[in-house]
């Protein structure tokens, strides 16, 4: 669990959101304004939410008028800011923790300490360190968590209690096991349903999630990748063929897999009862809720290595983020906005059950006015596990990410005879993709 001391303290300045932010601009943000803010939610139920999150703050801040655009990527914003000009974006968001070093390095995203620090505002009190990790990179803090994602596994419970399952497994090897009793065959050799699917091209399971349960060190301190070096790499792999091979092996897992609908659709493999064991965020439980799924379910933390049992509980850690364009011309009265969505408790708290969501400071997930859903309360839990985990930043908008799926998916089909030859190589790959990005 996350420490609580500092509490009381976070809560003291988070009290003071109508205060004027003097940061490293010129600009007055008590003058009427308006800043343009672009982010990336798109679902009728997420825009309501963000715009009654602006409607509350130009409550607050009178004189500043928010001019908000939605349905944003990444690209488009990077090639807003750096064409610069009056179109840009003043305040700018991310779905993706993994372009924050890109963003941070080149200096696109203002370094928001200086803000902070003229403020009164302590990060540290206000953000788990996981998430502040990766909102930073080499010492930038150039953009602040705007809620989280928090990474579980969710299991179908009539499939467990007839199976004669009596609780979700905790260690890697009580998965293997549950998902091969789980397992159930057509007539003709092929898959009905799988207990758990490891393979990495299914919905969620991006090998980097998966392999957050071992909590790998992907670089060494010289900055150096050293998956070739690191030995939780080996037991990954080896781990993720022993589930494959305990349910018939990656082909028929694979078989099975193209019998699913898209992610989003009702045809999703865990609604549809093909998978009884799935890694996903906290929001797919809003959706079997809407999707009124025809089985109990529950929530449970993914199973760690049996050598690290001490730490279930952990998942993998995302979210989004938000900063200040390094080209605003309104950075003191960006920052306003920054400041409230990201650090004022009360509206932490309605945006994250507004989008379900997991809350991104101290005082919000202490709140009493979550969401009380009991797996809603399983992802606040993960969340605040100090072992849970988020990829590191890197200069080249997580390039090494990509890489690594690249590999996963030739290790799983097969593809890479020698395992450690194939690791250093991707190990070289890495560093040459971060140098040049230096470069």
């Amino acid at each position: 669990m996350i420490p609580l001391a500092g509490l009381a303290s976070a809560a003291l300045v988070l009290t003071g959101c109508a205060n004027p932010s003097t940061g490293s601009a010129d600009d007055d943000p008590t003058k009427p304004v308006t800043i343009k803010f672009w982010h990336g939610w798109s679902a009728p139920g997420e825009v309501k939410a963000i715009n009654d999150s602006i409607a509350r703050f130009e409550k607050l801040h009178p004189n500043i008028h928010v001019q908000a655009t939605g349905n944003v990527s990444d690209e488009t914003i990077n090639q807003a800011l750096r064409a610069g000009g009056s179109k840009a974006p003043d305040v700018v968001t991310s779905f993706t923790t993994n372009n924050v070093g890109q963003y941070c390095s080149s200096g696109m995203w203002a370094d928001l300490d200086p803000f902070m620090k003229k403020n009164g505002i302590d990060k540290n009190k206000i953000f788990p360190k996981t998430l502040l990790d990766y909102t930073q990179y080499e010492g930038t803090q150039c953009a602040l968590p705007l809620l989280a994602d928090a990474y579980g596994m969710y299991y179908n419970k009539d499939l467990f209690k007839a199976a004669g399952i009596s609780r979700p497994p905790h260690t890697i090897s009580e998965m293997k096991a549950d998902a091969a009793k789980l397992t159930e065959k057509n007539s003709n050799g092929t898959l009905k349903r799988a207990g758990f699917m490891p393979n990495f091209r299914l919905y969620q399971n991006s090998p980097d999630r998966m392999f957050a349960q071992w909590g790998p060190e992907y670089f060494n301190a010289k900055g150096k990748a050293q998956l070739a070096e690191e030995p939780k790499t080996y037991a990954f792999f080896k781990a993720m063929d022993e589930i494959s091979d305990a349910q018939g092996g990656y082909g028929k897992l694979e078989h099975l897999r193209g019998s699913f609908g898209d992610e989003m659709s009702a045809q999703n493999g865990f609604l549809t009862q093909k998978l009884a064991m799935h890694l996903d965020g906290e929001w797919r439980g809003l959706m079997l809720d809407e999707a009124k799924a025809k089985f109990d379910w529950g929530v449970a933390p993914l199973p760690v290595p049996d050598d690290q049992a001490d730490t279930y509980g952990r998942g993998y850690l995302t979210g989004t983020v938000a900063g200040v364009a390094h080209s605003s011309k309104h950075q003191n009265a960006a920052f306003e906005l920054v400041r409230y969505l990201t650090t004022d408790t009360e509206q932490v708290v309605d945006f994250a059950n507004a989008i379900h969501n997991v809350p991104s400071t101290f005082a919000a997930l202490k709140s009493p006015k979550l969401d009380a859903d009991p797996a809603f309360q399983q992802f606040l839990k993960i969340a605040q596990n100090p072992d849970s985990q988020a990829i590191p930043p890197s200069n080249n908008g997580g390039q090494y990410i990509t890489s690594l799926q690249d590999f996963s998916y030739s290790v799983e089909e097969g593809k890479v005879h020698d395992l450690k030859k194939g690791l250093e190589d991707l190990d070289h790959q890495i560093d040459a993709d971060n140098l040049q990005s230096e470069n």
